[in-house]
């Protein structure tokens, strides 16, 4: 007799840790034995329960053999009354969200899995995203003094001279998220290879993560690396590495003839062989495509053999992660890769990117309806016909909030006569000081990579 289980298995010796989707372990199985078949053809694999009769087991007596027709019947409604409730026992219990832990693979086809929403044990859920700012000053988590912050984002050192900014930290309603541990975090990723994939947006990011962790390793014990569009910070005792990969399309951007730029809306390997071999993939792709015409960052879309001068961006962004959606399907193992995909980072970029000049606190709620920007919208229909598990990581509308992050006139060092002309400057309404915001979409992507 088979039952079937839906759950992802290589072939071969079942671990403990399979069966973690169901809380509970392999010894508190009933003793029946388990095999793996191949799913018709999928990548997935489903594991069978199957009950075996040892050819050599001795013969005995039992009453069943004098039953008549009656107890196969009975043992038929037995059977049929007790694997239901086994199943519903066994997929009860797990909420980790831990790279040995493979419940995140069963998920319903027809549904963008949020990973941001937490299930506690009674099975009640947290929208990580759905909080509010509160202003908290045993923050920040680390000293605006990290070295491995780019000029552009310290906003103090570069003389802005207020520094509310960076001790607001996010509550979600019903829960919270726990301070980042950067031990704990190292620990959790021993030997593991984490890697932002995505444009400057990402690498606020990863050198908020690096100057999250960076303090608790002595200073010979870490290095950074590169590798083509890659640089990598390694903690090397814990044989960990935060790896920043820059692909801002995700799909490739190439020179063509007359030196003009074309956007391969179909074409990512020379951006993907990076991506292989890593354990947890973080990806961000949204800004680039929306530059307006003056600074657009391509002269031709092309896919196949066809150019094309002009297409509307949403159509080229749905195409190129298409083509990224295809690759993670056909390339990645999901028994060994963690894939999130961050969703668009917001600007206040209005009256000409003086929106968030001399802005010194959060927005307590949005005074209307927020608007959907349309890259999510682009991105969710995307992911919802993927086979492979990838989870939206919804930061924006948390961030929306926050106009007061940005560094705005404070990307470069003014001495004093230049602070008496502030709107001289740029204004940069994009990217984000650190420390600051980015800081808690790490703590949020720590609360769910390691929960414990």
């Amino acid at each position: 007799m088979v039952k079937d289980i839906l759950v992802s298995k290589k072939h071969g010796m079942v671990k403990d840790t399979d069966l973690r989707l169901y809380g509970v372990f392999f010894n508190q199985i009933p003793p029946f034995y388990l095999d793996s078949c191949l799913d018709n053809g999928t990548n997935a694999l489903r594991l069978k329960r199957v009950f075996h009769l040892k050819a050599s087991t001795p013969k005995i007596h039992s009453p069943m053999a004098d039953c008549g027709s009656t107890c196969p019947k009975v043992l038929f409604l037995l059977l049929l009354f007790f694997i239901p409730f086994q199943l519903s026992f066994l997929h009860g219990n797990s909420s980790e969200f831990e790279l040995d832990d493979e419940s995140w693979l069963d998920e319903k086809d027809d549904e963008v899995n949020m990973v941001q929403t937490r299930h506690d044990s009674q099975g009640s859920s947290c929208d990580l995203s759905d909080g509010k700012w509160v202003y908290d000053l045993s923050y920040p988590l680390y000293d605006s003094g990290c070295p491995y912050l780019s000029s552009p984002v310290t906003c103090r050192k570069n003389g802005r001279p207020d520094s509310d900014y960076e001790k607001w930290r996010w509550k979600p309603h019903g829960c919270s998220i726990q301070r980042f541990d950067a031990l704990h975090f190292l620990g959790k990723m021993r030997r593991k290879r984490i890697m932002l994939v995505g444009d400057s947006i990402m690498r606020n990011q990863w050198e908020s993560l690096v100057c999250l962790v960076q303090g608790v390793i002595p200073t010979g014990r870490k290095k950074v690396t590169y590798d083509g569009p890659t640089m990598a910070f390694h903690a090397l005792d814990f044989e960990t590495s935060i790896e920043l990969c820059w692909a801002p399309f995700l799909v490739e951007l190439k020179k063509g003839p007359e030196n003009k730029r074309i956007l391969h809306l179909d074409l990512i390997e020379e951006n993907a062989k990076y991506w292989r071999g890593v354990d947890v993939l973080v990806y961000d792709s949204a800004h680039w495509w929306t530059h307006s015409q003056k600074w657009s960052s391509w002269d031709y879309f092309m896919e196949g053999n066809t150019m094309l001068r002009s297409l509307n961006p949403m159509v080229a962004y749905q195409k190129g992660l298409t083509t990224w959606a295809k690759w993670v399907d056909l390339n990645l193992d999901p028994h060994k890769t963690r894939v999130i995909f961050r969703s668009v980072s917001p600007r206040h970029n209005r009256q000409n990117g003086w929106k968030c000049y001399n802005q010194k606190q959060p927005l307590e709620f949005f005074s209307h309806k927020p608007h959907v920007p349309e890259q999510m919208v682009v991105l969710k229909g995307v992911l919802k016909g993927m086979r492979f598990p990838v989870y939206l990581q919804d930061i924006t509308m948390m961030s929306a909030l926050r106009k007061d992050g940005h560094p705005s006139v404070y990307t470069r060092g003014m001495d004093q006569e230049q602070k008496q002309h502030p709107r001289d400057f740029t204004s940069d309404c994009s990217h984000w000081c650190l420390p600051g915001v980015p800081d808690t979409w790490n703590e949020m992507l720590s609360a769910l990579l390691i929960q414990v």
